[in-house]
């Protein structure tokens, strides 16, 4: 049988994969710090949650390719709720980012052409560009006391195939919100270039300072064509209803919806029952928010207080999310050091993981119920204690 060149992968089992699941079935305690499924985390959910997908509307076949009306109404409620104005008209419904991103690389890009994403990152948009016959180009975040885009490596990554750039707003793991004169940076980097800007903003809702919201780029910036996508996983916790966005702004908005809404029209992937339940499920989004957002940020303090007696650990500035990122000593590679913590019962990510370098990093999820992360939190000081000496080490940035 012959298989497609960019299907050619490596499946095989990866050391960690294999030693995770050999703990698995061995029925061995495992304190999970890499949880990403708020379903499986301890939160409650409205009882008549599930009620909503019993609309009898969703009888009648009406393949709207950008989605129902009602839906798309329910998804500009949501940015109104964040004080801006978006029409239906600029929505178009997928069932998730992933193949959100799909429709915009078909758009965009011709086959060989490029889009640029910002790294770090969760390892999603390789196969995606790959899948699509579209090259990916990264460009670095760094970190100074902070996250920041890198400017100047982004500006060395642009070629002359390069079609768009992909922000992560918050960045996941880092937690990194664009600040605004990194927008305005971007701004003038996608007109100088021609490019458009494709911007994730599936976190956007999870920022940790309750006194400042941050803003979507759903506003839109100055002569510049955005893409922002989104959708329920995150928003109401709710990853198994497959509900998604892309909102577009910015110049000839209608002639890419024109396009958009054929590419859409090909597929339908957008099923009726969850269209319905769309306006219920955003309209309750706040009780599954607060939740979350109590348990990351409690999370969080716990992982302070406990880091206070490991001086060779650091957790860097995040400012949303649902991760923390830290700085350990980087005297093997991660993936050696992740296996040792799994030996010792708890399970946490290297950064490479997220693009990071092969030492010095780990993520952990601040999602797990408070119990298992003060375990599995314990359980890593206590190694880094006991395993690594701190003393004449320089933890470096």
């Amino acid at each position: 049988m012959h298989f497609s060149k960019r299907t050619n992968w490596n499946v095989e089992e990866s050391e960690l994969a294999r030693a995770h699941r050999e703990r698995l079935q061995a029925d061995l305690p495992i304190a999970d710090l890499t949880a990403s499924n708020p379903t499986r985390c301890g939160f409650t959910y409205p009882a008549e949650l599930l009620t909503a997908l019993n609309d009898p509307r969703s009888l009648d076949y009406d393949p709207q390719p950008l989605g129902l009306l009602a839906a798309r109404k329910a998804v500009c409620d949501y940015y109104a709720a964040h004080s801006i104005a978006i029409h239906p008209a600029q929505i178009v419904l997928t069932t998730s980012t992933s193949e959100a991103y799909s429709y915009l690389f078909r758009l965009l890009c011709d086959p060989g052409d490029e889009v640029i994403a910002l790294a770090l990152g969760y390892p999603l948009f390789d196969f995606l560009a790959g899948l699509d016959d579209v090259k990916l180009g990264v460009a670095p975040l760094v970190y100074d006391e902070g996250w920041q885009i890198e400017f100047e490596g982004l500006e060395r990554a642009i070629t002359d195939r390069t079609r768009a750039i992909i922000v992560v707003h918050p960045n996941n793991p880092t937690g990194h919100f664009t600040k605004q004169w990194e927008k305005d940076r971007l701004a003038d980097l996608c007109r100088r270039h021609n490019l458009s800007l494709i911007v994730d903003e599936v976190f956007l809702d999870y920022g940790f300072d309750a006194g400042a919201q941050p803003s979507s780029f759903a506003s839109g910036l100055e002569n510049v064509p955005v893409f922002v996508v989104s959708g329920l996983s995150k928003i109401a916790g709710l990853p198994q209803m497959k509900a998604a966005w892309i909102a577009a702004t910015g110049p000839e908005t209608p002639a890419a919806m024109a396009r958009l809404e054929v590419i859409a029209d090909t597929f339908l992937s957008m099923n009726a029952p969850v269209q319905w339940a769309l306006s219920r499920w955003l309209q309750a989004s706040r009780t599954i928010q607060n939740q979350i957002r109590a348990r990351v940020l409690a999370n969080l303090a716990a992982l302070d207080r406990a880091l206070i007696v490991a001086p060779q650990l650091a957790r860097l500035k995040v400012e949303g999310g649902w991760y923390a990122v830290l700085r350990i000593p980087a005297l093997d590679p991660d993936d050696a050091t992740v296996l040792k913590l799994l030996e010792h019962g708890v399970w946490v990510h290297p950064g490479h993981f997220f693009g990071m370098g092969e030492s010095g990093r780990l993520v952990v999820s601040l999602l797990a119920t408070e119990a298992q992360f003060s375990t599995g939190v314990t359980t890593m000081v206590d190694y880094f204690r006991t395993h690594q000496v701190s003393n004449n080490f320089e933890i470096r940035h």
